[in-house]
């Protein structure tokens, strides 16, 4: 690989102040720090199975709640990998995975394709992990969904534990991007699809 793929962005709001950094083809380092301890474990494991060097750091209004602070991170991350994924030369574009997590199985599917669209289906009336709402799982994936102009489809095929269920999201997203932007040296940088352009 010619460049590293990496980028680094901050956004301040009324709401959050975040700065992020991200390395595409990393180890899965990360250092994380949102104010909200069970994001920064998701996010931790995003990096950890995507195998992605990512740095954030948001102080948030989550005195008033936690949707901004997830929704916004959300926003960033994506923007970041559109950074780093530049005209998208040369990636795989697809990507999926199934992701066991004890009683639960969640299936993700990834398209870098420029044209945003989640479909996220999951039982209804999950309860919250501690204090953190099951709904925010969604939102975080509606944010980073459109701004790394991606079609994503995120399903809970079955399970029971809210904190499983929302692992294997993230977790299966995590893989999904992975295999999505690797780099396929058979199409000699070509612009994965035959519009020339994604």
């Amino acid at each position: 690989m010619s460049e590293a793929r990496t980028s680094q962005i901050s956004r301040k709001t009324a709401e959050t102040d975040i700065a992020l950094s991200l390395t595409i083809d990393g180890t899965g380092q990360s250092s994380i720090d949102t104010g909200v301890p069970f994001f920064d474990h998701m996010l931790t494991l995003f990096a950890k199975h995507g195998l992605f060097d990512l740095e954030v750091k948001c102080d948030g209004d989550i005195e008033v709640d936690y949707h901004h602070t997830v929704e916004d991170v959300g926003i960033v991350l994506g923007q970041a990998f559109k950074q780093a994924l530049g005209d998208k030369a040369g990636i795989v574009r697809y990507g999926f995975f199934f992701l066991p997590m004890d009683e639960t199985l969640a299936r993700v599917a990834v398209d870098l394709s420029g044209r945003p669209f989640l479909e996220h289906r999951v039982p209804e009336n999950v309860t919250s992990i501690r204090d953190f709402s099951f709904t925010l799982v969604e939102e975080f994936f509606r944010a980073f969904t459109f701004n790394i102009d991606a079609n994503v489809h995120a399903q809970i095929e079955y399970g029971r534990d809210a904190h499983h269920m929302a692992e294997a999201l993230f977790k299966g997203l995590a893989r999904s991007v992975d295999a999505a932007t690797q780099v396929d040296p058979r199409t000699a940088g070509a612009i994965p699809s035959t519009k020339g352009q994604i």
